[in-house]
């Protein structure tokens, strides 16, 4: 996506230069006073002389190559106090954003302090993100005792919904939760990409008690390739309403601690120049969100770059032509006297 641009008002990279336009009533005055015709071609005026002008459009052509080169003039100052025409982007990011959101889908998902329950929570306020953020290419990773890439980086938001609302706690668990393996697997999906910005949005309400890496040696892999890492607690304190027992594929629900391990996912977010929040509400997630998908933008709309054309060279040439335009009217056209 091209960043639209808007045009500025004209600038003046010299204008000082612009000073010289005050001569122009100078000169007029120093010649009403004189009561000679501008840029006179005789001495003496032509009364004086006791000659009549005649009244033809060709006789006053001569007063008339007078505001010529007085246009000339102010095309001239102009043009030395360096004209220059801006271009700057519109209040929009440009293109070049690719993001992973890696979701966790461990049973304790399915805790009620969230309406309905935190999964489905977090995959409404996700697929709102989605639908929100323009050309960025988004891709999806889940994970509890293991990963799962269930969707590659795409542009297609439609597609990219329809799998994440498929996705469902107990598909890939066996009671734990690896937040490292998760993170590590998001990189593999964008350590090849050419982005402009490249992010990782981790969702858990766990901590890290599975999987093959450290949670903090998977950030600083991610650090080494300019991923930054956005990780959200989900949870509210204390106790919750969650699954308990799983009885012949039917679960049981009870009050379960709410057990987040806070202090790796803000260290493992700081490690990357992200930022660690904590969600115990839907509105919470939702602002979240909505949090971190302004720091993208705002991230990529500084990066707009300025550019200013110089326009000296168009005065210039107008000036010449007046010059010109001035001088046949008063020595080619006019009608001269005897």
């Amino acid at each position: 996506m091209m960043i639209a641009a808007i045009t500025s008002p004209l600038s003046f990279s010299q204008p000082w230069w612009l000073l010289l336009l005050l001569l122009i009533p100078v000169l007029y005055f120093v010649r009403k006073r004189r009561d000679l015709p501008y840029f006179p071609s005789l001495n003496l005026p032509v009364e004086e002389a006791g000659l009549r002008r005649g009244k033809s459009f060709r006789t006053k052509l001569p007063g008339f190559s007078g505001v010529l080169m007085s246009a000339a003039w102010v095309s001239t100052a102009l043009g030395m106090a360096g004209p220059q025409w801006t271009e700057r982007g519109k209040d929009r990011y440009n293109e070049g954003i690719d993001i992973i959101l890696a979701m966790d889908i461990s049973l304790s998902m399915l805790a009620r302090d969230f309406d309905p329950d935190r999964l489905e929570a977090s995959k409404d306020v996700a697929a709102r993100f989605i639908r929100e953020r323009g050309p960025d290419r988004i891709g999806m990773v889940v994970f509890a005792g293991h990963p799962f890439t269930l969707c590659p980086l795409t542009a297609d938001k439609a597609a990219m919904i329809i799998l994440l609302q498929q996705a469902q706690a107990g598909f890939i668990e066996d009671g734990s939760t690896a937040i490292g393996d998760g993170i590590a697997t998001a990189i593999n999906r964008l350590r090849e990409s050419d982005a402009k910005s490249k992010v990782i949005i981790l969702l858990t309400d766990g901590e890290n008690n599975a999987g093959n890496v450290d949670p903090l040696q998977a950030a600083e892999i991610a650090s080494l390739f300019g991923i930054r890492l956005y990780t959200i607690g989900v949870g509210t304190q204390g106790i919750a309403i969650g699954p308990v027992q799983i009885i012949e594929g039917n679960i049981l629900f009870g009050p379960v601690p709410v057990e987040i391990d806070e202090k790796t996912l803000s260290k493992a977010a700081e490690i990357t120049g992200g930022r660690y929040f904590r969600a115990t509400h839907n509105q919470a997630l939702e602002k979240i969100y909505r949090e971190i998908d302004q720091l993208e933008k705002s991230r990529l709309k500084a990066t707009v770059n300025v550019s200013k054309t110089d326009l000296y060279q168009w005065f210039a040439g107008l000036s010449l032509l007046l010059i010109a335009a001035a001088w046949l009217l008063r020595y080619l056209f006019a009608k001269t006297l005897p």
